[in-house]
């Protein structure tokens, strides 16, 4: 078993409790107040922009050509998720400009830029693969199933080319990290934001 299969394995809880979430389920079944995912789309897309900034820094600090290439290659899959929030605010008239982070949204994006920003190419990693194989996990297991005006989500994180970005991020952490208490408390706390971020879209409609 690789070191990026068993941190996901550990987290097993968790990822289902992301799954299962009201949040979630309403973006399946087609029944979640639209406010509440334009509320979500506005912070996530300036989660996204975070993200974007620690995949930068990992490009920074690369220490060899492979992990330069695969931290700019992950770059550019943030670039197409921030193109799709554009696509939903353009037509639902979401003012990406005015966004003001929730308290989940700056406790996720100041753990990311921290821990990238200090932290090595290994805990970057850690910090960064839940989000990445979380949404894949989500769009795969919600294919199929999904109905009503989120299923553009669905397919986007349904797509083999997020999955690829995913499993990329995952060789990368493979390749450089070692099992250690602080990557695993590193894997795990992006996990807990991961489900407090759709906490916190649930409830701040």
């Amino acid at each position: 078993m690789t070191l990026s299969h068993d941190l996901w394995t550990a987290e097993t809880g968790l990822a289902t409790a992301a799954l299962e979430h009201p949040f979630v389920q309403g973006i399946a079944d087609g029944t979640l107040p639209r406010e509440r995912f334009a509320g979500y789309v506005a912070q996530d897309a300036f989660f996204l922009e975070s993200f974007a900034r620690a995949y930068a820094l990992g490009v920074a600090h690369s220490a060899d050509r492979t992990s330069l290439d695969a931290f700019a290659d992950l770059l550019a899959g943030v670039r197409e998720e921030l193109r799709l929030h554009a696509g939903y605010a353009d037509r639902w008239g979401i003012d990406l400009a005015a966004v003001e982070p929730w308290p989940a949204t700056s406790a996720y994006t100041d753990f990311l830029l921290a821990t990238a920003s200090l932290g090595g190419a290994a805990l970057t990693c850690a910090a960064m693969t839940p989000c990445m194989r979380l949404y894949a996990h989500l769009g795969q297991s919600l294919a199929g199933r999904a109905v009503g005006p989120y299923e553009e989500w669905v397919r986007t994180y349904a797509d083999p080319g997020f999955e690829e970005l995913a499993a990329t991020l995952e060789r990368l952490l493979d390749d450089v990290a070692d099992d250690t208490p602080a990557l695993r408390a590193a894997y795990r706390r992006a996990m807990e934001l991961e489900v407090g971020f759709f906490d916190a879209a649930w409830l701040n409609a």
